[in-house]
């Protein structure tokens, strides 16, 4: 298999339920190398429960979940962590520490992992001048716009070098002009060579993504054409 065309990550046949409440049905997903896939559908239909599969915050009642190496019917729970430190995770809130600057909350991810000083001060450095941040890296989260915030927040996903990101309504909070920004920032991060999986509900930046586009339906996924 050529790299070009080397999975990241596989949902197969997949099940979801909550309470005996079906919310994913036999729903399959192959995220290949290097590809931006949108993932939309209305809320409450499962873009979130997908993500969830993904890193393994939740498992299939039924087919199964493979990212990298790692596969959630053999995973064990101490694996987790570091099955995480391959992906990057954003949210529609952020999630940024308040009580810490910019550049301790994108450092945060590295310090757990017990990085060398001298390393995380380069890949922070790095990563927030790849974001536009360089100048805010002193600042506190309740100093930020709004899509400064998540610029941090995509910042903290990308500094472990990820092979997939994932990105949970990115733009959910913003104003369509900083969506704009963090979409151009999604693709130059996916231009570089990182997958990604974006969950929007907004038709509008899935046009201007321009990749691929996939659907959840009555608790099923399907591949679709947007009309222009």
């Amino acid at each position: 298999m050529s790299a070009a065309t080397t999975s990241m990550a596989r949902v197969m046949n997949a099940t979801v339920s909550f309470n005996n409440n079906l919310v994913l049905d036999h729903i399959t997903l192959d995220i290949k190398t290097g590809e931006f896939v949108s993932l939309v559908g209305t809320t409450g239909s499962g873009k979130s429960t997908l993500l969830r599969l993904l890193y393994m915050d939740i498992f299939p009642q039924s087919g199964t979940v493979t990212v990298g190496n790692f596969v959630s019917s053999l995973i064990k729970r101490k694996e987790i962590p570091f099955l995480r430190r391959k992906l990057g995770i954003v949210f529609q809130d952020f999630k940024l520490l308040d009580d810490r600057s910019v550049y301790d909350n994108v450092a945060f991810s590295l310090y757990v992992t017990n990085s060398r000083t001298a390393d995380v001060k380069k890949k922070v450095l790095n990563v927030l001048a790849s974001v536009g941040l360089s100048h805010k890296r002193n600042s506190m989260p309740h100093q930020l716009s709004g899509g400064e915030g998540q610029r941090v927040a995509i910042a903290r996903a990308l500094v472990n070098e990820p092979f997939l990101l994932l990105a949970d309504e990115p733009t959910g909070n913003l104003d369509p002009a900083a969506s704009l920004e963090i979409l151009k920032i999604l693709k130059e991060i996916n231009a570089r060579g990182t997958a990604i999986l974006m969950a929007t509900h907004n038709y509008d930046l899935v046009r201007k993504a321009q990749g691929r586009i996939v659907q959840i339906k009555e608790k099923k996924l399907f591949d679709v054409q947007l009309k222009h």
